[in-house]
């Protein structure tokens, strides 16, 4: 699977054909959700809206050695897509998904360790890496599997409800845009990399690729723990697939009941939209990520979040391209009031 490559001019196409367009379907999968949560409790990137989350399984985490599965999702570059198989199912479980990992074929998983391992400079001279390759493949799935066992059972199998029912959330949504506009509504705010015209769907900001479906059709795949970048499957033999972040990702580890009757006092204070943007931004974002997350126009946002600006609640800082917003301490006091009292 082609992880995205950050600030590169590269894009990827998707051609679609008449067949294409009745072999769109949505999925889920636990699978990619935990190698996902490993990646970000691991990785050099902030934990971004899970930053609870992170602090309640730093225990757990502790406890498990997740360096193989590190070294095979390099920050650019490819991780063996045998280890999160594109979904085949519209709601797949774990126990499914680990047997499909489980049932790779050694030398397919040994060739997409090797290209993945190619992918980070010397990683394939680390002990780690040294170790995946020279091992028996048979013996490396299997070891492979039980550490994705194991990084479920840690990292996402106690939260799983609540993170499928944001999944099931976004399909429900996106189904019925799909139904209402078809792919031209749909593609229109699925993601700000993402684009749709003629036919034609570019991903921007991620590798260099391009195919023409030629009716396969797509799989779309809403994700919680890929919650900054779309990712695309293209390999063989999975059927195309796209990762997006599912809506609503900065309300997952809300705590109940306070956090809602916060919000609501805010809403009176300054109106619904605006606060939920404050609310929003526990980490620095853009005005298009904002827009994307709250099914809003660019510029509805960019209109509330200059009157944010102005109160003294947002603050705006320029990163590369693009404009980030985040809180001010007073925007922190409103959205995140001390308790009791």
């Amino acid at each position: 699977m082609r992880r995205p490559l950050r600030g590169g001019p590269a894009i990827t196409t998707l051609r679609f054909g008449p067949d294409d367009l009745l072999r769109c379907r949505f999925a889920y999968s636990p699978a990619f959700e935990t190698l996902a949560a490993v990646r970000v409790a691991t990785g050099p990137q902030p934990p971004g809206h899970h930053a609870r989350w992170l602090a309640e399984t730093a225990p757990r985490l502790a406890g498990l050695d997740l360096r193989p599965l590190v070294l095979l999702q390099p920050r650019r570059g490819y991780t063996p897509d045998f280890l999160a198989p594109p979904p085949d199912a519209p709601v797949d479980s774990f126990a499914a998904d680990l047997a499909r990992i489980a049932a790779t074929p050694p030398e397919q998983a040994r060739a997409e360790i090797a290209r993945s391992l190619a992918d980070t400079p010397g990683a394939a001279r680390t002990a780690t890496g040294r170790a995946l390759l020279a091992a028996e493949p048979a013996g490396v799935v299997r070891m492979l599997a039980e550490l994705v066992r194991a990084a479920w059972e840690a990292l996402v199998e106690p939260y799983w409800a609540r993170t499928r029912a944001l999944l099931q959330a976004d399909i429900s949504y996106q189904s019925g845009r799909l139904a209402a506009g078809g792919l031209d509504r749909l593609f229109a705010e699925l993601h700000p990399s993402v684009r749709w015209h003629d036919g034609v769907l570019t991903r921007e900001h991620g590798g260099a690729d391009h195919r023409d479906l030629a009716g396969e059709g797509l799989v779309l795949v809403p994700s919680a723990f890929k919650w900054d970048q779309v990712v695309i499957v293209l390999d063989p033999p999975w059927q195309p697939t796209l990762i997006y972040p599912a809506r609503g990702v900065g309300t997952l580890w809300q705590p109940p009941g306070t956090s809602a009757d916060a919000t609501a006092a805010l809403a009176r204070l300054i109106g619904r939209t605006r606060a939920r943007l404050l609310t929003a931004l526990t980490e620095p974002a853009s005005t298009a990520w904002l827009a994307h997350h709250h099914g809003l126009a660019p510029a509805t946002v960019s209109e509330h979040l200059a009157v944010l600006r102005t109160t003294g609640l947002v603050t705006s800082t320029r990163h590369r391209h693009e404009v980030l917003y985040r809180r001010t301490e007073l925007g922190d006091a409103l959205a995140h009031p001390p308790r009791g009292g």
